[in-house]
């Protein structure tokens, strides 16, 4: 349920509200604009009594049912896009952001030389592994601690924003004091223990789509994030299990458009993981501005032929410089779409 106030509502009647929500049994999570203050009711049970009594109570504008199992994350709560302020870096709004980097942090050589490369090319957001989820146990695993340690130094140099992967809620602590985001892989989106932690983290998460989870399960895992105190979320698609073989999963381009349809977060695209081949990644990055995406997570190494993993679907530093080339006509086109959107909103 939502409750819209009336604008310039006062303190006294917002305050009011909130207490009659929670003698109903219910949780309140308040969003504040300059003119007016949206409550979204969540909890378990008929709402029609505490709906009924909050249309009659003053302050009140309007009280109406969330039809999605999705509560926070969905538009019916809010329609304007979520932004985001990520050292400097202004995502969800008008800037289409580039993350790039290795699969895995191997060394500081490695890491320090992409960094350089990828932020020369424009990109602004460094993504490396410390921790990683392998699916043979006798592949590499990452540096741990000594890899987010390497990925704080080629922050230092770099200027970039890093984002790390966490696969445990116990290593959220450990990861949210070098990452700039965290996030989620696909096989974690439904490891509940672990989006609870992150909701509590104080730090970004990318949360990555489930290779056979639908877009309804990726929303209720962000609202997992939401509803443990986190607003700050951006749903990954980095392509889904099908029975096709050519490409290593299937690229739900759909996705991201429908997603702007359903959700207020900031939606990004990973064309690596979608269709795990390095030829393919420019042009399914083409189509992600093209339909609307937030920004790109790339896969970048400096030899991926020596690569640790993930090396067939890794850019080289000259590639990524060639894609980003490439991007800059949709980006413009995608920038201008945004701003009138962002205006029309207003």
């Amino acid at each position: 349920m939502i409750i819209s106030m009336r604008p310039h509502a006062s303190k006294e009647e917002v305050d009011h509200v909130c207490e009659r929500i929670r003698e109903f049994g219910y949780k309140v999570h308040s969003i504040v604009g300059e003119e007016r203050v949206v409550i979204g009711v969540v909890g378990v049970g008929d709402v029609t009594a505490c709906l009924e009594s909050l249309e009659a109570t003053p302050g009140v504008e309007r009280a109406v049912r969330i039809s999605a199992p999705y509560k926070f994350v969905s538009k019916e709560f809010k329609q304007e896009r979520t932004q985001m302020d990520i050292n400097g870096l202004e995502i969800g709004g008008s800037e289409f952001i580039v993350m790039a980097g290795p699969c895995s942090v191997e060394s500081e050589r490695q890491i320090m030389e992409t960094a350089e490369g990828v932020r020369e090319a424009g990109a602004r957001i460094l993504r490396g592994g410390a921790f990683k989820p392998r699916t043979s146990p006798y592949d590499f695993q990452g540096m741990e601690e000594e890899g987010l340690k390497l990925l704080a130094k080629a922050r230092e140099a770099t200027g970039l924003a890093v984002i790390t992967e966490v696969m445990s809620d116990t290593d959220v602590r450990l990861v949210a004091e070098y990452a700039d985001i965290m996030q989620v892989g696909a096989r974690n989106m439904q490891n509940f223990a672990l989006l609870k932690s992150l909701g509590k983290c104080g730090r970004p998460v990318l949360l990555k789509r489930g290779m056979s989870s639908t877009i309804k399960e990726l929303l209720m895992s962000a609202e997992y994030l939401v509803a443990h105190g986190n607003p700050h979320v951006l749903l990954c698609e980095r392509g889904i299990r099908t029975f096709e073989t050519a490409t290593r999963n299937t690229c739900d381009i759909a996705a991201v458009p429908v997603l702007n349809e359903m959700t207020h977060l900031p939606v990004i695209l990973d064309p690596s993981h979608a269709t795990g081949k390095r030829s393919l990644v420019p042009a399914i990055a083409r189509a992600a501005v093209a339909v609307g995406a937030d920004g790109l997570i790339v896969e970048v190494h400096p030899k991926p032929e020596k690569a640790v993993s993930d090396g067939a679907q890794s850019l080289t530093l000259a590639g990524f410089q060639s894609m980003m080339s490439q991007l800059q006509p949709y980006i413009r086109l995608w920038k201008e779409a945004r701003l009138s959107e962002l205006a029309a909103a207003v």
